[in-house]
């Protein structure tokens, strides 16, 4: 179960943390995350108290866009972190100049928000066909494939696809295991045809589809 905080101060911290756990029913958050950064050097103290009294049990923090990616990493370096929210995509690949290498290096989980780079991405994909090697690696739609070469970076724990359509839920089950993929540090989603290899490895679930 998983919530953020995104509020100035103390005491709205506090309030708004207590109004997510009654909204959830819950007496216990799997992971709090300080939404954006905003007030985040105010906000980590409560979370961590909660952490130790055993009300939360991981701490993190989000953002979406690659002009906050300084502070992101400024944050990670200073700060004991459990998770990261962050942006990645195909057509927005920044994260892996710096973030998800220090994530790893920090032993800090990341989910991937926006594999889809805001639906645009997808939309310039749903008219061209599919192919052939998309079955060798567990896909029948594009939009899987874009979740694959996201899940598929090994500082990668989790994707959240960010869809209300419940029939797109329905469709992703194929992405819970089978192979990843072998990746070209020079592919863009204009190159995205002739730059996906297939990499038959040993079945493993692909942790986490939010």
């Amino acid at each position: 179960m998983v919530t953020n905080v995104w509020t100035q101060g103390r005491a709205e911290r506090v309030r708004q943390m207590q109004e997510s756990m009654r909204l959830l029913r819950t007496d216990r958050i799997d992971l709090m995350q300080i939404h954006n950064l905003v007030d985040w050097k105010v906000h980590l103290a409560t979370p961590r108290a909660w952490k130790e009294r055993g009300l939360v049990r991981y701490i993190g923090i989000t953002h979406y866009t690659a002009s906050a990616f300084p502070q992101v990493e400024a944050v990670l370096r200073s700060e004991t972190l459990d998770f990261l929210q962050i942006n990645y995509s195909i057509d927005d690949r920044q994260a892996e100049e710096r973030l998800l290498p220090l994530a790893a290096e920090c032993g800090v989980a990341v989910l991937v928000n926006m594999p889809f780079g805001g639906g645009g991405l997808l939309r310039g994909l749903l008219d061209k066909p599919l192919h052939a090697w998309a079955s060798e690696i567990g896909c029948k739609r594009w939009s899987q494939v874009l979740l694959k070469f996201v899940r598929s970076h090994p500082a990668v724990t989790c994707v959240i696809p960010g869809t209300g359509d419940a029939c797109t839920w329905k469709r992703t089950p194929p992405l819970a295991s089978g192979p990843l993929l072998i990746r070209s540090s020079g592919w863009t989603s204009q190159s995205l045809d002739d730059r996906l290899i297939p990499m038959s490895v040993q079945d493993e679930p692909i942790c986490g589809m939010l």
